[in-house]
């Protein structure tokens, strides 16, 4: 079972141990004032996926990206008038911003689910100590098993996850036990992606703008949490190739060579050895590698379905799905 280290009566080692296992690329149980989350180095993409393979049935969704001060997050950020504002009221706190990420930001795609937005949050309490000392962003969904209900307590974690982790930090029960709300500003209007700990009409009371729910039951949830509706890149894309046409880009797996690649635009292999969470690290990053070479059809060779390839498998069936 995991370790537990109580932040209340021994901070200073909960932080440095938390910092050694970050480090190593390994998910931390953090207390929030929200929920506990799963947390994970945002610029390690072998990381990330921990956090995906530790939660079960997982899926290329965006996660929430944690920061201890506005300096780290305007490192990964673009603010415009209205979410500047919002954090200036509201951070740290249960508030989701969803952000255009910078260029340069070393967050990993994986993290973004390929998107060229980031969700941020600056979350109160312990937690922020840890993420300034390790210095670098923490991706930290809630740390249960997927369809399990959010823990707000340590041995909540402990009792789900507690086989999978190392280390939880314990900071006694979650303060608010609801997790964040989400906001986007799009030129000036407050869309609510995902209500939660901050009340809408706190957000209203400050901006001045209407929060805008989504319509029916069918609208579209842009947040992280979930799936994005499309992602694909600029070439067509071909699963469960068996060959390779001349001048496709293939992007295979587990070493196994297909015909036909000699005359390949590109050949990548997601893994070669057949490490599924290797495969999930590397595959928004070949996606883009491939697309970048020129090639009208990018061509992937079969995956396992098991594991982390129900996740790879699902993410390049929405990037082959057609489009409009």
């Amino acid at each position: 079972m995991a370790e537990i280290i109580d932040t209340r009566s021994e901070p200073d080692r909960a932080i440095e141990t938390a910092c050694a296992v970050l480090s190593a690329g390994e998910p931390v149980a953090i207390p929030t004032e929200t929920v506990y989350g799963l947390a994970a180095d945002a610029t390690n993409a072998e990381a990330i996926s921990r956090i995906y393979e530790m939660k079960g049935r997982p899926r290329f969704n965006p996660l929430i990206c944690h920061v201890s001060d506005t300096a780290m997050a305007e490192e990964h950020v673009v603010f415009d008038a209205v979410s500047r504002q919002l954090a200036e009221a509201f951070w740290p706190g249960p508030l989701t911003l969803i952000l255009p990420q910078r260029p340069k930001s070393s967050v990993h795609a994986l993290a973004s689910a390929g998107l060229d937005t980031l969700g941020l949050r600056m979350p109160e309490g312990f937690s922020r100590r840890v993420i300034a000392r390790f210095g670098r962003p923490l991706a930290a969904p809630s740390a249960n098993t997927s369809g399990r209900i959010s823990p707000t307590s340590a041995a909540h974690v402990q009792a789900d996850l507690g086989s999978k982790l190392k280390l939880i930090l314990d900071a006694g029960p979650a303060e608010i036990g609801l997790e964040s709300t989400i906001i986007k500003v799009e030129e000036e209007r407050l869309r609510l992606l995902r209500p939660g700990g901050l009340d809408a009409a706190e957000i209203e009371a400050v901006t001045g703008l209407v929060v805008e729910r989504p319509e029916g039951a069918g609208a579209t949830i842009e947040a992280p949490g979930m799936l994005a509706s499309h992602y694909a890149p600029g070439a067509a894309v071909r699963l469960d190739a068996k060959d390779v046409g001349k001048g496709e880009a293939l992007v295979r797996f587990g070493g196994r060579p297909l015909p036909g690649e000699s005359e390949a635009a590109m050949v990548l292999d997601l893994s070669p050895a057949g490490n599924l969470r290797e495969a999930a690290a590397n595959l928004f990053d070949y996606m883009k590698k491939a697309d970048a070479s020129g090639a009208a059809t990018i061509a992937f060779g079969p995956i396992p379905s098991e594991g982390l390839g129900e996740a790879i498998i699902d993410r390049l069936q929405r990037a082959a799905a057609p489009r409009g």
